[in-house]
């Protein structure tokens, strides 16, 4: 760190921040959890409240790329997509099953198994998806709705709500990345973070980080396996963003945004 840096006032944040990366002692502040305390579990999921819709799940017929090496090369980020191609139903099914499906649940409700891994089986998110060309499904957004069908490879999705002006107004969510509205889909992870706060207290919200990125490269690798292109966007508008999916910026809020599409050209 240059001596102008530290000069600017930013070193005392910078200097948190990386003590924020590092590992502590688990044990001493867990004993201040409220599982340690005996307290209700959060439910693994929100209640579906909307109309439920059961996408088309040809996972086989959709599937370009199997080979794991070639996944490796083609998993890059992609910034042009063909606005005219739609995404078909089993394809966006496919994306939100290999992020977020439930493969089992264990004990009584206490923790679901998915295809990514999560700090204590927590799995604090929620998948909301910005619809723009999907065939056979309406504009709007919807929210993935993996306690459905559990340990089933199915996909249902509910409508959460329309969304007018959908590509200027995805443009100001991700802070004018014009690049982004040419997407199909816009799918957006919320973090339900007493889900992970339960278990671990003041800990969780760097675990529940750790687990983002797991969701986020396997989201890259399934839209790559699909013949998609993919890119994980950490720059969004807060307030933008947590409004257009109807969340309270306090116990549920907007934390990763990933466009996906056909790459043009």
């Amino acid at each position: 760190m240059s001596n102008e840096t530290r000069n600017e006032g930013l070193w005392e944040t910078i200097e948190a921040n990386r003590n924020f990366m590092k590992c502590p002692d688990f044990s001493k502040y867990m004993s201040t959890s409220d599982q340690e305390k005996k307290l209700p579990q959060p439910p693994l999921g929100h209640p579906t409240v909307g109309t439920v819709i059961e996408l088309k799940n040809n996972f086989e017929d959709v599937i370009v790329n199997s080979n794991y090496m070639e996944l490796l090369d083609l998993r890059r980020s992609e910034r042009k997509y063909d606005a005219d191609v739609p995404m078909t139903q089993s394809q966006l099914a496919f994306m939100l099953w290999s992020t977020q499906g439930i493969d089992k649940i264990r004990g009584r409700n206490y923790a679901t198994f998915r295809p990514v891994p999560s700090g204590g089986a927590r799995h604090p998110f929620e998948t909301y998806v910005v619809v723009q060309n999907v065939e056979d499904l309406s504009p709007g957004v919807y929210r993935y709705l993996p306690l459905e069908h559990v340990g089933e490879k199915r996909v249902s999705i509910e409508f959460v709500s329309e969304f007018e002006n959908n590509q200027q107004h995805i443009s100001d969510m991700v802070v004018g990345q014009k690049w982004a509205v040419t997407a199909p889909i816009v799918i957006i992870y919320s973090c339900v973070a007493y889900r992970a706060e339960w278990r671990y207290s003041t800990l969780s919200h760097r675990v529940a980080l750790i687990d983002l990125g797991h969701v986020g490269q396997n989201l890259m690798l399934s839209a790559a396996a699909l013949g998609l292109g993919s890119c994980n966007m950490a720059a969004y508008d807060q307030k933008l963003c947590d409004e257009a999916l109807g969340l309270d910026g306090y116990e549920e809020y907007t934390v990763y945004v990933n466009p996906v599409g056909k790459v043009s050209g």
